[in-house]
């Protein structure tokens, strides 16, 4: 598996451009996604290079199997300095250790701690478990 990885200092890639980034979490990220806009955003944010973060597109046979998008909090302590919003494998590919992978490369790929949103009934959860993400909090929202 190779990967590119895209940030604000390369800016957006020729082949791997924000809307075909967006359009395949889109699709494969499937009941656990969000609306391609919002996806949009995102992107947009970690691109900034005022904000940050990067884009990591895993590749096979130049064939994208599966995106990672992690954006900077600008913070640390007590709130960790990465937020991984994104993962997504193609859904055609899972279970042959793409997600493994690509989880991998984000996690030696930035500084500081990393936190991460799951639906409890996420298969990927274990994955991030056996790769040492606890659960520390539970989450609320106040939706305005």
């Amino acid at each position: 598996m190779e990967f590119k990885i895209i940030t604000p200092e390369t800016g957006e890639n020729s082949i791997y451009s924000h809307s075909i980034i967006a359009q395949f979490l889109f699709k494969h990220l499937e009941e656990y996604g969000d609306k391609l806009n919002d996806i949009l955003k995102c992107i947009d944010y970690a691109m900034n290079p005022l904000k940050g973060g990067l884009i990591i597109v895993g590749l096979d046979n130049e064939r994208i199997v599966g995106i990672v998008i992690i954006n900077n909090t600008q913070m640390g302590g007590f709130i960790p300095e990465n937020i991984l919003v994104y993962i997504a494998v193609d859904n055609s590919l899972r279970g042959k250790g793409y997600g493994k992978l690509l989880m991998q490369k984000a996690i030696s790929s930035v500084e500081g701690d990393i936190a991460l949103h799951v639906e409890p009934d996420n298969p990927a959860k274990k994955l991030y478990e056996n790769l040492g993400f606890t659960n520390k909090y539970l989450e609320m929202r106040l939706i305005k």
